[in-house]
Parts: structure tokens; C-alpha cells; sequence
């Protein structure tokens, strides 16, 4: 190298390598003194580039494990809500099943009533003002969460709480001695609708067999005719739904016992109603007893078209079941016994055969009846409370049969199978329904990352108890809406503590995640101080290395003095 004053390039080096280790000194100290391997972007573009992903992550999973604590804490107030709901309900049930006693007066049942009231009003404040942090918890939706009211009731009265089905087929059995053998029998309560006031029920069947008993049973109604429901007599004064139904098991007993293809249209509908008593329909078409003309034209025509024809019918039956009788027999009973006995006889053979010889036939029965409708009709007493039912006080001198009491209202089943003698089949009522609240939870570090939370509507209205409640009408009715409306908020309560078990779940996947993003971020951003301990070691040893070599390489051009003084 050659001697130079004007440029010192050792001394240039020796300042290069110190600024070095200066500049690696004070990284050093940086990350040791902020715990971090990466200060800024320059210490690892693509690392802080990760890193900062990894901070919006984290930072966004422990508030999403923040919101499942809240939504957590919400459910589990709703739940405790729906807890007491129960309580309510239990006690409400209780109360009903108290009153259902018959050793209770009306005055014990009007004081339980009281305090049914006041737990129904309970359930309702809770459904309304159940809050968490300022939000309603329940839906305020009015429609029915449980089923179709109307629907319900229908079936209800069917089967449980008016026992339409089973008393009515208990009255067929007394009075007419005919049990159905099994058969099935499809009962909707959808489908059919011609309005209030006009078929309110019917039973038909497809097709006979050889005996021509009557196959594939279907009992339709129209529940036009059977709103408001009015449990648990149904319907409205003075053809109540019970009475309805009574008509109309008649037809579907006859279908499956005798040969109902070949009776007579007006003695199969005089029949339905005779068992229920139709004196309110005679009156009116017979203007009070005294013209019998129109029902026996409608009679001998065999036309249940319109009113007449049932009218006609309901006396003509009447009429064999009080001559037979007054010939020494059990009335109509005994002829409806030889047709269920003697496969594929008709009403003629029957009258034949077990009249106890009050007719030698159908056509003697006719001649019989047309001689003596008008005296018969008008010696009837059509405007006093019994309704004329078989069995009743003007037909047997038994206990008045009112158009409320005709068909009793209570039974020994309860359910679906309230039938004895047919396998009914019952038209499926929709159970879901009725409002909800869906909140969405935010329990993600990323959007659309939410978890649905719901609760359904709670009030009365929503449990069909509003207007089931009454101990002092049927205790029963309330009986069978109480089990209802706890199934519904039972499933309610299995939701919330799903829901509950769930977010759970969500918080602890949340805490593990958060723990394991930030175990990354720690191994891209974080410093290793034994690392960074022997890097500042050796960095302060190379920056006094650097300082001396700078030192000496400053005396180099020293040299060439000695070069001038020679």
C-alpha cells in the first residue's frame, strides 16, 4: 500500500466497521430493551407484514370470546326466565287437576280460578319485561307457538277434554247396541270448507265390501262450524259440536255393522240425529208440531237434501223405536241388532224379523207411519229443554238429555285413541311455529363469523292459554293446554341450554385459538435475549476492537513526516 496523507483508507475501514458495530449494537440494545425482535419494518418487512396479521386475529378472537361471555350471560337469562315460566305452569296444572275433582263446589272453583289468574298474569309480565342490558329476550308475536288454536281445541274436545269421540260412541253402544270392529277411521280437521252454517261435519267412506259395510272411513269437519271452539260443549247453542259429532260417529258405527248401502238415506240421517235428540229441528219444520206435510213428502221421497228430509227421518225413527217398544221390545236397539248380526240385512228383513211384530216389513212400516206422523209429532213436547234424545225423558222417561248434557263432557281416555272400536287416524297439527327472536352473536375475529341465538314467544297468546284457562268452565281443557304449552317451553329451555353449552364450546375454542395465534405472532416478532445477550457482548467487544483500529489507523500518516524530515 503506498504512503498517503490525503487519503487514509485503513482509517476509512477501521470507521466503516465501527459504524457497523455501533449500528448492530444499537439494534441489540433496542431488542433487548423492548422485548421484541422486530422495532420496525426494516428489522423484518415480511415478519412485521405476518405479525400485524396475527395481532388483528388475536385481538379480534378475545373479543369475540368477550361476545360469546355476553351472549353466554344472555341465554342464561332467558333461561332462568323460562324456569319460572315453569314453576308457573306446574302450579297452574296443579291448580286444574284440583278443580277437575267433582268433590270441589263452584265456589272452590272460582277461588282456585283466582289464583290461576294471578299466575297467568306472571307469565305474561315475565314474557315482557325479561331484559338483558336494556333488550327484550322474548318475542312479543301474538301467534300461537303450539299449533293452530282452533285445531287444537277441535281435537281436544275429540278426544280429552269434551270426550265427543268416546261418549259419543259409548251412547251408540247403550242405545242402539252397535260397536264399531276396528276398522279405521281418518279424522281431519283440514281440507273441507263450505262456510259456518252449512255441513259442519260428514263421514264417507269409498266403496262397500260384500256384506256392503262401508270401507276406508273418513270423518271430515268443517271447523267454520266449530268456531269458537267454546269448550266443552263446542260450537254454539243449540247444535253444539258434541252433538255433531255424535251425528256423525252414528254413520261411521252403521258404516263398519250393517249393510249401510242399502238403508234408506232418511232413516240413516233420522238415526244420526235421534241420538242426540233433533227437536229443535222438527220444530222448526213442522211449525211447532203442526204440519208434518213437508217432512213426510221429504221422507217418502227419501231426500235429506235439505232439512226436512232429517226431520222426516229423526220422526219415522222415533215413531218404530216407541212402537216396538209399546209391542214389547227394546225399540230401535233391537232392530239395529239384527242388522249388525245378520250380515248384509236389510231394514226390511229387519223390521221382519225384530220389531217384536210391530211390522211385517219396511212397507208396513211406511203405511203405519204416514197414517200416524201428525198425531204422533203433534203429541210431542218440542219446546221444553230435553232435545227428544233416545234414552232421554220424552222418549224413555230417563233424565232430561239438554242440548248441553246430550253428550257428557268428560271420559275416562284421554288422547288420540279415545275411540273403542275404530283405529282412528288423526290429522298431524303443526306444532312449530309462532314468533321468534334471532339474535347474532359476533363470536369470530373475521365478518360473517356469528352464531344465531333464539328465543320464542312466551305470552299467553303464544301458549294458547288466554282463553284455556278457566277452572270454573273445564278444568280438563286447562289441563290439556298446560301439557301443551309446558312441552313448548321445555323445548324452549332445551334450546337455550343447547345454545348455552354451545357458546360454551365457542369461548373455549376462542381462548385456545387467541392462545396459539399469539405462540406465532410470539415466534416472528419476539426477541431471544440469549441471543441477543451474545450479540450485544459481541457487538461491544467488536465496537472497542473498531475504536482502537480507528485509533491506530489514524497514525499512519504519521509515516510520512518522517519521510519529510530526512
Amino acid at each position: 500500500m503506498a504512503l498517503s496523507v490525503q487519503s487514509n483508507v485503513a482509517s476509512l475501514q477501521a470507521r466503516r466497521q465501527l459504524d457497523l458495530a455501533q449500528s448492530a449494537l444499537g439494534t441489540s440494545l433496542q431488542r433487548l430493551s423492548s422485548g421484541l425482535r422486530i422495532n420496525s419494518a426494516r428489522d423484518d418487512a415480511a415478519g412485521m407484514a405476518i405479525s400485524e396479521r396475527f395481532t388483528s386475529q388475536i385481538r379480534g378472537l378475545n373479543q369475540a370470546a368477550r361476545n360469546a361471555n355476553d351472549g353466554l350471560s344472555m341465554v342464561q337469562t332467558a333461561e332462568g326466565a323460562l324456569g319460572s315460566v315453569t314453576a308457573n305452569l306446574q302450579r297452574i296444572r296443579e291448580l286444574a287437576v284440583q278443580a277437575a275433582n267433582g268433590s270441589n263446589s263452584a265456589s272452590d272453583r272460582r277461588a282456585l280460578q283466582a289464583e290461576v289468574g294471578q299466575l297467568a298474569a306472571e307469565i305474561e309480565r315475565t314474557a315482557s319485561t325479561t331484559e338483558f342490558n336494556g333488550m327484550r329476550l322474548f318475542s312479543s308475536g301474538s301467534a300461537s307457538a303450539v299449533g293452530d288454536p282452533t285445531k287444537l281445541a277441535v281435537f281436544d274436545g275429540l278426544t280429552s277434554v269434551g270426550s265427543w269421540l268416546e261418549n259419543s260412541e259409548q251412547l251408540i253402544r247403550d242405545f242402539y247396541g252397535l260397536r264399531g270392529d276396528g276398522a279405521a277411521l281418518d279424522i281431519r280437521l283440514s281440507g273441507f270448507s263450505d262456510g259456518a252454517g252449512n255441513v259442519a261435519a260428514y263421514v264417507q267412506y269409498t266403496g262397500t265390501d260384500g256384506q256392503g259395510r262401508g270401507l276406508n272411513l273418513v270423518l271430515q269437519i268443517d271447523l267454520a262450524d266449530f268456531s269458537p271452539p267454546n269448550l266443552p260443549d263446542g260450537g254454539s247453542p243449540p247444535y253444539y259440536a258434541d252433538r255433531i259429532i255424535a251425528h256423525e260417529m252414528v254413520h261411521a258405527v252403521l258404516a263398519r255393522t250393517t249393510n249401510v248401502a242399502a238403508l234408506p238415506a232418511a232413516f240413516n240421517e233420522g238415526l244420526a240425529e235421534f241420538i242426540h235428540g233433533a227437536d229443535e229441528r222438527l220444530r222448526a219444520d213442522t211449525a211447532n208440531g203442526t204440519n208434518v206435510a213437508g217432512i213426510l213428502a221429504a221422507y217418502n221421497a227419501d231426500d235429506v237434501s235439505g232439512s226436512a228430509g232429517y226431520s222426516g227421518g229423526y220422526a219415522a225413527v222415533r215413531y218404530m223405536h216407541s212402537r216396538i217398544k209399546e209391542a214389547g221390545g227394546n225399540g230401535i236397539k233391537d232392530v239395529l241388532g239384527y242388522m249388525s248380526q245378520v250380515p248384509g240385512a236389510t231394514l226390511d228383513q229387519a223390521l221382519a224379523n225384530a220389531s217384536a211384530g210391530a211390522f211385517t216389513g219396511k212397507a208396513d212400516f211406511d203405511t203405519q207411519f204416514n197414517a200416524n206422523a201428525a198425531a204422533f209429532v203433534a203429541a210431542m213436547d218440542l219446546t221444553n229443554a230435553d232435545t227428544g234424545a233416545i234414552g232421554g225423558a220424552d222418549v224413555d222417561g230417563g233424565p232430561v238429555r239438554t242440548a248441553t248434557s246430550t253428550i257428557a263432557n268428560a271420559g275416562t281416555r284421554s288422547g288420540p285413541n279415545a275411540l273403542d272400536g275404530f283405529d282412528e287416524r288423526f290429522e298431524a297439527i303443526p306444532t312449530a311455529g309462532g314468533a321468534t327472536q334471532t339474535l347474532a352473536l359476533q363470536v369470530g375475529a373475521n365478518a360473517g363469523q356469528t352464531l344465531d341465538v333464539s328465543t320464542g314467544a312466551i305470552n299467553l297468546t303464544a301458549l294458547n292459554l288466554r282463553e284455556t284457562l278457566d277452572l270454573t268452565k273445564s278444568p280438563a281443557q286447562a289441563i290439556v293446554a298446560v301439557d301443551r304449552a309446558l312441552e313448548y317451553v321445555s323445548a324452549q329451555r332445551a334450546t337455550l341450554g343447547a345454545q348455552a353449552s354451545r357458546l360454551e364450546s365457542a369461548i373455549a375454542n376462542l381462548q385456545i385459538s387467541s392462545e396459539t395465534g399469539a405462540a406465532s405472532r410470539a415466534r416472528i416478532v419476539d426477541a431471544d435475549f440469549a441471543t441477543e445477550t451474545a450479540s450485544l457482548a459481541r457487538q461491544q467487544i467488536l465496537q472497542q476492537a473498531a475504536t482502537a483500529m480507528v485509533a491506530q489507523a489514524s497514525q499512519l500518516p504519521r509515516g510520512a513526516l518522517a519521510l519529510l524530515r530526512l
